[in-house]
């Protein structure tokens, strides 16, 4: 069945689409999940949050606005940032340095939005615009670099290389060699 078919089942509460949108995409929100909390036990537990909320909220997704996976991500994201922000999780984990957090940022297969969490936005608000820009979308708003290119206007070679000189300046502002 194609992707489109699929989610307009999805959006009807058919069982059997929603059992194949699982199927396809728990693996990798799973691991998405699990980057930002580093805990598996915990993150499939998110992670079936996640597919009760995204079933709940079926009706709010609008192709028009992003990619299926992209609103399910976001869900995610969210879902393990709050898990994060909650007492209990807080109790459990040792406060990590900000080389850890500006680590996070520069691997390409984490999409953590954890860094929201511990505050460094008001790091990179420090930054030129255009640095602030690539970081939000790239970081924050969960785009790809092609999507990020797309959106500024600007050739894809561009964003890459402004990432770099961005996740360095951050480097910078933290102090983190």
């Amino acid at each position: 069945m194609q992707p489109d078919q699929l989610i307009a089942k999805f959006q009807q509460k058919d069982e059997s689409a929603f059992a194949e949108l699982y199927e396809r995409y728990s693996e990798n929100i799973l691991g998405v999940i699990h980057s930002i909390l580093h805990d598996q036990e915990l993150s499939e537990e998110v992670l079936q949050d996640v597919f009760v909320k995204a079933w709940n909220n079926a009706s709010s997704y609008n192709s028009k606005k992003g990619r299926f996976f992209t609103w399910l991500l976001n869900i995610a994201r969210n879902a393990a940032i709050d898990k994060t922000r909650s007492k209990a999780f807080k109790d459990s984990k040792q406060n990590q340095s900000a080389a850890f957090f500006v680590d996070i940022l520069e691997d390409k297969n984490n999409f953590s939005s954890k860094v929201d969490a511990i505050g460094i936005k008001k790091y990179i608000e420090v930054l030129e615009p255009i640095c602030k820009k690539v970081i939000q979308l790239l970081f924050f708003k969960g785009y790809t670099q092609k999507e990020t290119a797309e959106e500024l206007d600007i050739p894809l070679g561009t964003v890459k290389t402004r990432n770099r000189i961005c996740i360095n300046k951050l480097r910078e502002v933290l102090g983190v060699t």
